[in-house]
């Protein structure tokens, strides 16, 4: 097994849209998951001797959810992502450390619905590697926060007493990255 550190990031990677996914999930009546994703999203990889960086957007219309179409119109309303006016959810770091042993920690800015907060992640990255359609490298992205920060402040009673939805939301990302 070859050493990561010893395999920098260098160049410009962009995410293989079909193999990538920028998912959220929140708790629902304390009793399971709700889940969505944006496929519509985009994300670079850059390496440089000031090390690497990671920008990406995920269109705010393409979220895609399991169940009626109402709730999906809901989450593009104005209590939600406000679409219309914020049509895309955009990343910028500040700050990612990729590891020895797959491991990496990024810090950085998560811009939702016109408000931009400080955000930290931790995840996995794999050393870059030749495959069919070029050279690729993989990063898996997982963090929490709380959706109040930005601006997410819905909330429904449960008619037994609780709430509809829990304010924790968990993000998950999962690029797959061809050099360019």
């Amino acid at each position: 097994m070859s050493d990561l550190a010893t395999q920098p990031i260098t160049g410009t990677w962009r995410a293989q849209p079909v193999a990538s996914t920028f998912a959220f999930k929140v708790r629902h009546s304390d009793t399971f998951w709700f889940r969505g994703v944006m496929p519509e999203a985009e994300a670079t990889l850059r390496g440089d001797d000031g090390g690497p960086t990671l920008e990406g957007a995920a269109q705010v219309e393409s979220i895609t959810v399991n169940e009626p179409p109402e709730l999906r119109a809901h989450l593009l309303a104005a209590d939600f992502f406000d679409a219309e006016r914020h049509p895309e959810v955009s990343f910028r770091s500040t700050d990612l450390r990729l590891r020895d042993g797959g491991n990496l920690d990024l810090e950085g800015e998560l811009a939702i619905g016109g408000v931009t907060r400080p955000i930290a992640a931790t995840g996995h990255w794999s050393a870059p590697r030749q495959a069919a359609f070029g050279e690729i490298v993989g990063l898996s992205l997982s963090t929490a926060l709380d959706r109040r920060e930005f601006g997410f402040d819905w909330q429904a009673e449960m008619p037994d007493g609780g709430q509809a939805l829990g304010w924790e939301v968990g993000l998950e990302v999962d690029l797959l990255l061809i050099r360019q």
